[in-house]
């Protein structure tokens, strides 16, 4: 088991460069599976989810090309040689459930996919895939395996445009049925639609491809059925988490990082808090700057929420910043239910935050009167001192990292394979902008490795 070693208390400068996003890329792998025509990825990220996914095509017949140093995928899938996904891939990640929107049109065998997985952050129900689904005609049921549970669809007598309303907009539900309407007879309308820039970067992919998808008022996706495919060069948008991770990191550490490659578009959300709790920003056409430039000021209310909002997936390492901020300073989460499970480990960092379950925010959430925890209350600023700390998610994961660059003294970091399922070469970054940070094996040190290894004579 690796440890990722960090002692904290030096600020990070220089220049960075974001990967590409984990939640474009490996769609954009599955999209590609609706077709038998070549497709050609670039700023494809050298990371655990899209290595996964990557598996998991060539398990059902793609032919894959990857060039991890220059970022390149060549993927093409001629023929469907399985529709079965194995055992093995359940709990992998979210990927596999969006497998049935991609093979129904594709495939006229029954389509098996085990149990979806991911970060433990909450319930992440999959009933709203399976509705849209449904809606379009396909069969859809679970059935208990021997170790694992498995999703099993088909549709026999082809998959029929329809009105699909989604009850929240779910980027994964969203991203299902648009899979499953591009080869759907007729029109399909998808209401409630999610349109985060990863749904947007799919969209855009899925009409190279060959779809016929216009986006209406209102939240409305408009697709129609595609009858030719075409060959497809896309280049994976920039990874919005890992751009706002390292702005955090570069204001929490007191220093000064560019960050190449970031979308102003994308973190306009992100942005404002960054203003509000008086960190800095500019913003240039290949990147943006962000520094340390003033004490930080909490006494804020940050709720998060589906994009236009703020995403959830920032607010972790924010309330690794607001722990250095003056005063009191409020979170309200309203997307998933069970994100401050970090939260304990922070406390015992030296961190003051207090978790509520109440709605602490104007938004009456879907977790009111729940009884779970998705609120909090951060005081600042608190010193933070090192510790041992087993990361349980990804996103989690990068807040101890935040608290270990911030921290005095050093912290040990176990399960660090989280963290390479959305970060690229996180280690090699963090040293490059002056992180004093090493990965290595306990007990395989060199010293070690001398004394156990005989001299050759």
């Amino acid at each position: 088991m690796e440890l990722l070693e960090i002692t904290g208390g030096t600020p990070l400068k220089g220049r960075v460069k974001a990967a590409g996003a984990k939640n474009a890329a490996t769609k954009l792998l599955v999209a590609s599976l609706l077709s038998d025509k070549r497709c050609i990825l670039h700023n494809v990220p050298d990371i655990g989810d899209v290595e996964t996914t990557v598996d998991l095509c060539q398990e059902i017949g793609s032919e894959i090309h990857w060039d991890r140093g220059e970022g390149v995928l060549e993927i093409v899938t001629k023929e469907i040689k399985t529709s079965y996904v194995p055992q093995r891939f359940s709990g992998s990640n979210r990927i596999p459930i969006l497998m049935i929107g991609a093979l129904l049109g594709r495939t006229e065998e029954d389509i098996m996919v085990p149990t979806a997985g991911g970060c433990k952050i909450g319930k992440r129900p999959v009933n709203f895939h399976l509705d849209a689904l449904t809606k379009l005609g396909a069969t859809v049921e679970y059935r208990e395996m021997k170790k694992e549970g498995a999703y099993f669809a088909q549709a026999h007598k082809g998959l029929k445009g329809t009105v699909i309303s989604l009850p929240y907009p779910s980027v994964g539900a969203t991203e299902n049925a648009l899979l499953a309407a591009v080869r759907a007879k007729g029109t399909t309308l998808i209401e409630n639609a999610a349109m985060e820039p990863e749904v947007l970067d799919l969209i855009l992919f899925l009409q190279k491809l060959g779809a016929l998808i216009s986006l209406e008022a209102n939240r409305i996706v408009k697709v129609r059925q595609a009858t030719q495919f075409y060959e497809v060069q896309h280049t994976v948008m920039t990874d919005r988490v890992e751009a706002a991770s390292f702005g955090m990191a570069a204001i929490g550490t007191k220093g000064n990082v560019f960050v190449e490659g970031a979308e102003h578009l994308h973190l306009i959300s992100f942005l404002n808090k960054v203003r509000e709790l008086g960190g800095g920003f500019r913003a240039n056409r290949e990147g943006i700057e962000f520094f340390y430039e003033r004490p930080l000021r909490g006494g804020g209310l940050l709720e998060t929420d589906v994009h236009p909002g703020f995403l959830t997936d920032w607010q972790q390492p924010f309330v690794v910043l607001l722990t250095q901020a003056q005063g009191h300073s409020v979170i309200h989460e309203t997307v998933y239910e069970n994100r401050f499970g970090y939260a304990t480990t922070l406390k015992e960092m030296g961190a003051d935050l207090e978790l509520f379950t109440q709605c602490l925010g104007p938004t009456n959430c879907r977790f009111a009167a729940q009884n779970y925890h998705h609120s909090l209350i951060v005081k600042g600023p608190t010193p933070l001192k090192g510790a041992d700390i087993a990361i349980p998610d990804l996103r989690a994961g990068f807040a101890y990292v935040l608290a270990a660059l911030i921290a005095e003294g050093k912290t040990r970091l176990s399960n660090v394979h989280f963290l390479d399922r959305g970060y690229e070469r996180l280690k090699e970054k963090l040293s490059a902008l002056g992180a004093q940070v090493s990965r290595a094996t306990p007990g395989l040190s060199l010293k070690t490795l001398s004394e156990k290894i005989p001299a050759i004579k």
